[in-house]
C-alpha cells in the first residue's frame, strides 16, 4: 500500500500517520499540508517503510497534478477549513473544502480515463454538520436521514459527500465517506471549529488555564475519543462495499453526552480545581451552529462493517492525558 495523507500537519493527521506506519502491508506514506508536516516520531527500532513530507496547497490545480503524478493505492483527504472558520470566511471555505476536492477528483478522473490509474480508495472524513433542521432533532440519526446543513461548513461537506459518492458509482474512485463525531480531547491550541470548546473545557483547565464555555451545559453532543477515531480511520482503508451499494457514507460510532457530563468527567479525572477554570460566556452564534447538530445516532451499519465503538468519557480524558500529557501543545 502506498498512502497519501493531506492535512497531515494536524494532530489527527499525525496520529493517523503514526498508526499507518505501524500497520502491516503499508509500504510508503506521503504527508502533505500547507506547511510541510513533520514525520511521525519513529519507535526505537525505526519505521520499516518510506515516509515523505512536503508542502502542498491543494487549491492549486498544478500542485494537485504534481502530487498525484505518483501512484497511490489510498488517499486520506484530511485537509479542510473548520466549521467556525468556514462560516466566517465563505470564499476560503469553498476554496479549501470544495474546490481542492474537485481538483483531486478531476485529476483522478483524467488518470482513470487514460487507463493509467485503478480506482483509488479515498477516505473522506465528513461531519455531523451535514445534518440540521427538524430531522436532526429526531433520533436516532441513520445514513438515510435527510441532510439539511445549517452552516456553510456542513453544506461544503455535503457537496463533497455527493461528489465522492457519484465518482464511486462511476468506478473512478473507491470512496469511503466517514462522518466523524466531534473529537475530544484535541491537543494543541483552540481551532476554528465551532465545537472547539468541547476539547477546550478539558484541555485548558488541565493545563492550569481558563477556558470559555459558549453554550448551554444541557446541550447534547455526539463525541468520540481520538484513539477510537484513529482506529476507525485505519479501518476505513479496508472496509468493502458491495458493487450495488447506493451509498458510500458511514456514520462513525460515538457516544452521546451533555456538556455537563464532559465537565463531570473533567472533575472526576482532575478534581475541583480544573473545573473552576471553566468560565461560562454564552455565544449565540456558536450555540446556533452546534445546537443544529444531532446527538444520537444509529451505528448498526458502522458496527456491521467492522468499525469500533467508543468507550467511557472519563477513560477518554485519561487516554488524552496518557497520550499527550497535561500540557499538550
Amino acid at each position: 500500500m502506498s498512502i497519501l495523507i493531506t492535512g497531515a500537519g494536524d494532530f489527527i493527521g499525525q496520529a493517523l500517520a503514526k498508526a499507518l506506519a505501524d500497520t502491516p502491508g503499508v509500504d510508503s506514506l506521503v504527508l502533505t499540508d500547507v506547511i510541510e508536516p513533520p514525520p511521525p516520531q519513529p519507535p526505537s527500532g525505526g519505521f520499516k517503510l518510506k515516509i515523505s513530507t512536503l508542502k502542498a496547497d491543494l487549491t492549486s490545480r498544478e500542485t494537485c497534478r504534481a502530487l498525484l503524478s505518483a501512484e497511490f493505492t489510498h488517499i486520506y483527504l484530511l485537509h479542510g477549513i473548520m466549521s467556525g472558520a468556514s462560516e466566517a470566511n465563505l470564499p476560503l471555505g469553498l476554496a479549501v473544502n470544495v474546490d481542492s476536492m474537485r481538483n483531486v477528483l478531476d485529476i483522478l478522473r483524467e488518470k482513470h480515463a487514460s487507463g493509467s490509474q485503478e480506482p483509488v480508495r479515498i477516505v473522506y472524513p465528513s461531519s455531523l454538520a451535514v445534518f440540521g433542521g427538524p430531522d436532526a432533532l429526531r433520533s436516532p440519526i441513520t445514513e438515510s436521514t435527510l441532510t439539511l446543513p445549517q452552516s456553510s461548513y456542513g453544506a461544503q461537506k455535503h457537496i463533497c459527500e455527493v461528489l465522492f459518492n457519484d465518482f464511486s458509482r462511476r468506478g473512478i474512485v473507491d470512496a469511503c465517506i466517514v462522518r466523524l463525531p466531534t473529537i475530544i480531547v484535541r491537543p494543541g491550541k483552540p481551532s476554528g471549529a465551532a465545537s472547539s470548546f468541547c476539547s477546550g473545557i478539558v484541555r485548558e483547565p488541565l493545563k492550569g488555564e481558563e477556558s470559555l464555555l459558549p453554550v448551554s451545559k444541557e446541550l447534547k453532543l455526539w463525541v468520540c475519543s481520538t484513539r477510537t477515531i484513529i482506529r476507525n480511520l485505519v479501518q476505513a482503508k479496508d472496509v468493502p462495499f458491495e458493487s450495488d451499494t447506493y451509498s458510500r457514507i458511514v456514520n462513525l460510532p460515538g457516544v452521546t453526552v451533555t456538556v455537563q457530563q464532559i465537565l463531570d468527567g473533567l472533575k472526576e479525572v482532575g478534581g475541583d480545581e480544573p473545573l473552576q477554570r471553566v468560565v461560562e460566556r454564552p455565544d449565540p452564534a456558536v450555540q446556533q451552529i452546534v445546537g443544529s447538530w444531532p446527538a444520537i445516532f444509529d451505528i448498526k451499519k458502522a458496527l456491521s462493517m467492522g468499525f469500533h465503538p467508543d468507550g467511557d468519557l472519563t477513560e477518554t480524558i485519561r487516554a488524552y492525558i496518557e497520550d499527550y500529557g497535561h500540557n499538550a501543545s
